[in-house]
């Protein structure tokens, strides 16, 4: 089950209390202070899985609370800290504070580790309160309490090339043909129901993640349909790839409908490299070349069949030459 969201709520751990205590030994009636300092709480720690590719775990378990400190004792004993909790989560998972809606941290690097939750400091001893007039101090102080949030998380897939397109598109053949990730495929709209990335190798050792989400229909930016819900997976895409059926009726108004719904939900989307996939050109007769309709200057259009293999390969190594363009200029 793919699940993309989930709220959590997490305690980082109490600190430990200080201890009043004094020395008393053998032929010492009248020692002094020696009470030990309390640990420090265990902190709320999230960390990056790659192996991980939902959330799916927080449908289970809501609440994580870090371990407590422990008190200081006598002798200048000091208190054991507390275990951290440490947390999960895919990459590309957003952390966000639901009480001020501030975002705290956005996991997209694979050695990603964040302290959200701070365990609470341990308290001083009695020890720590002697002086020269007050050589028997009876104060301690007490444990501070750990940092807790409820957090918000929101997953965001990390691809290099997003597919964009209307239900029925062709967009889960694509990626089954140039990839090893197996989609459901089928003759009717939304087959797609969550979003799926797949490896495309191209040029012998190179290769870059393509992420197919379910079909937008007009108003998806405002909830509508099933894309609304998972527009955000191609927030970080590094290229769009728009795919077009060839027996659409007006292509052209088909492509600016798509464009329309990417720039209302998200206006960063109209700053990314697009690309244009016409497909299922196999519908064409054998041996008629195919009529490619003027989508624009600022677009590059690639007739192909997912389903025979015609134009592909020049398709793929294209997007493979254009994701290593952009690498190269971070």
């Amino acid at each position: 089950m793919f699940i993309d969201e989930a709220r959590i709520f997490i305690k980082a751990g109490n600190g430990g209390n200080g201890c009043v205590s004094f020395r008393r030994e053998k032929f010492v009636p009248k020692g002094g202070p020696d009470g030990g300092d309390g640990g420090d709480g265990g902190n709320v720690v999230f960390i990056v899985d790659p192996n991980e590719n939902t959330l799916i775990a927080f449908k289970y378990r809501q609440h994580f609370k870090a371990e407590a400190g422990k008190s200081g004792q006598g002798a200048n004993k000091h208190g054991h800290s507390g275990e951290d909790v440490v947390i999960t989560v895919p990459l590309g998972t957003i952390l966000r504070d639901e009480a001020t809606g501030q975002i705290l941290a956005d996991l997209s690097e694979p050695e990603d580790r964040i302290v959200v939750a701070k365990g609470g400091r341990g308290g001083r001893g009695n020890s720590r309160f002697a002086t020269s007039t007050n050589q028997t101090p009876r104060r301690a102080d007490s444990g501070k309490p750990g940092e807790e949030k409820t957090l918000f998380l929101e997953l965001k897939l990390l691809a290099d090339v997003g597919l964009v397109g209307f239900p029925n598109a062709g967009k889960s053949t694509l990626l089954s043909r140039v990839s090893s990730a197996h989609p459901r495929i089928a003759d009717y709209p939304f087959t797609t129901l969550q979003p799926n990335l797949g490896i495309v190798s191209y040029a012998e050792t190179k290769s870059f993640v393509m992420a197919d989400i379910p079909g937008i229909i007009e108003g998806a930016h405002d909830g509508k349909g099933l894309g609304f819900q998972f527009l955000r997976h191609i927030e970080r895409t590094k290229i769009l790839l728009f795919l077009i059926e060839c027996s659409e009726e007006n292509p052209v108004e088909a492509y600016h409908k798509l464009l329309s719904e990417l720039e209302l939900f998200s206006d960063k989307m109209m700053k990314k490299p697009k690309f244009l996939a016409f497909t299922k050109t196999d519908l064409y007769p054998a041996n008629s070349d195919v009529s490619i309709p003027d989508f624009g200057e600022n677009i590059e259009v690639y007739p192909i069949s997912a389903v025979s293999g015609n134009g592909i390969d020049r398709l793929i190594y294209r997007l493979g030459e254009e994701i290593n363009t952009l690498k190269t200029q971070v």
